[in-house]
């Protein structure tokens, strides 16, 4: 309840200036910040983030673990396996997000912002001030050239934006404009955040083949000072970093060290903290919160339980459909296996019930879709379609519940019902089509996914029940990106975070363009023109209602296409730390969100 207030706040406070028709930045003039909707919250002498402490202390280290593996340190291009948090700590951008608002950015390296009176064009001026990591500085040159690497040598989530570029011109010393081919009033904002990289650093190398061979040289305040591959990445506070007295930057970057250790799975990771090898740990099963977090350093006072509260969308978290292979492009199948899958059960098991069901993909927030009959603009912007949606986009739509015991007779039966209407029966014990073949995929996982791994062992009892016997395949990170970019799986782990102004990120996630693209995040291979449309009205709408109408239309068209079996939503941040870790009362609405950890933490003794 708590993030669903707070979300509503939010989104209400921004659309609201959209719904009065007030402009973002109209006119050719540089601004401090730019806002997708109104004016951005802060205004130009602003001192600091609301949720940054500017009086916070520099020092400390912060230690934390992941799962997994890495072999490389370039998180920009689709080779290789990469800790994830070096794309947001070793890189800064023109502009800087606030987590505080729905979407507004800050200068950065970027002194001013200033846009068409239709943003069909965006002018960026550099800070004169702005140097890399070896003293060198930060040139016109160097922004160009990064923008060019990434939208054709980078990884597919550039790409997009950078076919929407009609042009890209340095207007003055320290400035430069990009011009759209396209009406998209979220590109100069998504413009403002891609990385920016020294080109000289990458003189005679190549760019999309670099692993392990490159140690960037970073404009961010953090650098890369170790690393084994594998192993651990440590990462240094730079005592030179050139922003440290900006707006933006004041009171965020105060730990000297930021390491992370990588272990082999999650029990392993536990441990080490219990052990003090790591001094903070995000906690994502309530069950285990509540029962295991009671080790002598919790009760002695040195390790403190952190719940930090957001007012983002649950996004979705659970196990996608892979609609290119011909085992789920039926939705009746899909449909099967969200009626087979007992997550009662599953929560009773693994949370003690602790946790509620992601219900939709915006769900927990005023853009999610309501269960019963569209209505009203939802209804309208849904009714071109009408013919290519599936049962229940229109009339109303509910994941199906099961009866919380291990067998879930009643939804085993509806699973098999259709099973049936898509031509495949028990035979012999074992489910077939019309020509006697076998129905069987693969699910694929990561090593170290032990709570994912458990999910399925309970998924597949119930599968087995029906006649069916899928694979289960676990292989390290290497070869599990490998799969997934290559979309060679036939279901899998998915998770996709969403905020409270969802943009272009969306025909990454679903868009059909993207569904052919290797190493997009359309893991599910979903096509659909509906989907396609209420994607660009949100990234065009000017009102309120139309932007809150196409992302209920949109979750609709989502929720019912039976892509993704949902699992638990997280309406809190579990961190177990060290008590010297100290973070500011003021959350964010976006909460513990990509950077806000450990930006905007301190170390005090």
């Amino acid at each position: 309840m708590m993030g669903d207030i707070f979300c509503r706040r939010a989104v209400a406070a921004v659309l609201v200036a959209a719904s009065l028709g007030l402009p973002g930045i109209a006119e050719a003039e540089p601004q401090h910040g730019i806002a997708m909707y109104g004016e951005p919250a802060l205004p130009p002498d602003f001192d600091h983030l609301p949720y940054a402490n500017p009086d916070a202390p520099t020092g400390g280290r912060l230690v934390m673990g992941e799962t997994g593996s890495f072999d490389s340190l370039n998180p920009h291009i689709l080779k290789g396996t990469v800790p994830w948090q070096l794309r947001f700590l070793a890189y800064e951008s023109l502009m800087g997000r606030s987590w505080d608002e729905p979407f507004t950015l800050y200068g950065l390296l970027a002194e001013s912002v200033e846009t068409g009176p239709n943003r069909e064009w965006v002018e960026f001026t550099l800070r004169p001030e702005a140097h890399f990591s070896d003293g060198s500085p930060v040139t016109i040159e160097d922004v160009m050239w990064s923008y060019e690497t990434l939208g054709t040598e980078g990884h597919p989530r550039y790409r997009g934006t950078w076919s929407q570029i009609e042009s890209m011109e340095q207007t003055g010393p320290r400035s430069v404009r990009f011009t759209f081919n396209t009406d998209d009033r979220e590109l100069a904002l998504i413009i403002g955040m891609r990385p920016i990289m020294k080109k000289a650093q990458w003189d005679g190398r190549d760019f999309a083949s670099s692993g392990l061979d490159v140690v960037p040289v970073s404009s961010a305040p953090y650098v890369i000072e170790s690393y084994e591959a594998g192993r651990y990445v440590t990462l240094r506070r730079d005592p030179d970093y050139w922003g440290r007295d900006l707006p933006f930057m004041k009171g965020q970057a105060n730990l000297d060290e930021i390491r992370m250790e990588f272990f082999g799975d999650g029990t392993v990771q536990f441990e080490a903290f219990k052990a003090g090898e790591l001094n903070a740990i995000r906690e994502n099963n309530a069950e285990k919160w509540l029962t295991q977090y009671d080790f002598p350093a919790v009760q002695r006072g040195d390790v403190v339980k952190s719940e930090i509260g957001h007012g983002r969308p649950t996004g979705m978290t659970g196990f996608v459909m892979n609609t290119r292979h011909s085992a789920f492009a039926d939705w009746r199948v899909r449909d099967a296996m969200m009626h087979a899958f007992n997550f009662e059960y599953i929560n009773e098991t693994m949370t003690g019930s602790r946790q509620p069901r992601i219900t939709s993909y915006f769900s927990n927030s005023e853009l999610g879709m309501s269960h019963g009959p569209a209505e009203g603009r939802v209804r309208e912007m849904l009714e071109p379609f009408a013919d290519d949606l599936l049962p229940g986009a229109l009339d109303g739509y509910t994941v199906p519940e099961g009866d919380g015991t291990a067998r879930n007779r009643s939804n085993i039966r509806a699973a098999m019902d259709r099973m049936e209407e898509a031509g495949w029966t028990v035979q012999d014990g074992v489910m077939k089509n019309a020509a006697g073949q076998p129905f069987s995929f693969e699910i694929v996982l990561a090593q170290g996914s032990g709570e994912e791994q458990s999910i399925i062992d309970i998924f597949v009892q119930a599968l087995t029940r029906m006649g069916i016997s899928p694979r289960v395949t676990v292989i390290d990170a290497a070869q599990y990106n490998e799969r997934i970019n290559a979309f060679d799986f036939d279901m899998t782990f998915f998770r996709r975070g969403i905020s409270l102004s969802p943009g272009n990120e969306q025909r990454l996630y679903w868009g059909s363009e993207a569904a052919d693209n290797i190493g997009s995040r359309n893991l599910m291979g979903m096509k659909s023109e509906a989907a396609d449309a209420m994607i660009d009205t949100l990234l065009n709408a000017t009102s309120q209602e139309d932007f809150i109408a196409a992302s209920r239309a949109l979750d609709r068209i989502l929720t019912t296409g039976r892509y993704v079996i949902p699992i638990y939503q997280w309406n809190v941040s579990r961190i177990a730390h060290v008590k010297e870790l100290k973070y500011p009362d003021h959350l964010p609405v976006y909460g513990d969100w990509t950077d806000w950890m450990p930006n905007a933490w301190w170390w005090q003794d």
